[in-house]
């Protein structure tokens, strides 16, 4: 997946906006002003926080060992880092994005939930 590419998919979600707290060079993708990716999009390698259920993330750390590692500088029991161009298949990234955003959109009160059309 190409940096684009990434930033595209991460707006393509219902009221997904990019914002630029911390520099101008990171990315941070949230809902309804709650972070679900964080990027550099001019990185290299490309890397991607992502939110991820604590079980499923220990699995695919070891899944995709050196790929998905604990998130760098977040709470490394629910976020991901994850390479984006290092070899994973663009399904899979694009499935731990949506995971993410849903996961995000889940802690939300009931009726943004629903705002979203995601009860």
């Amino acid at each position: 997946m190409r940096p684009e590419e990434l930033r595209a998919f991460c707006l393509s979600f219902n009221a997904a906006v990019e914002d630029f707290p911390f520099n101008p060079e990171t990315s941070v993708f949230k809902v309804l002003g709650k972070l679900f990716a964080l990027t550099n999009l001019d990185a290299r390698p490309l890397t991607v926080n992502l939110k991820c259920d604590p079980e499923d993330a220990v699995r695919l750390r070891a899944d995709h060992e050196g790929l998905i590692v604990p998130g760098w500088h977040m709470n490394k029991r629910h976020w991901n880092t994850v390479t984006v161009d290092g070899g994973l298949p663009d399904p899979l990234l694009r499935e731990l994005i949506e995971d993410s955003y849903d996961l995000v959109v889940a802690g939300l009160p009931r009726a943004e939930r629903l705002r979203l059309d995601r009860p």
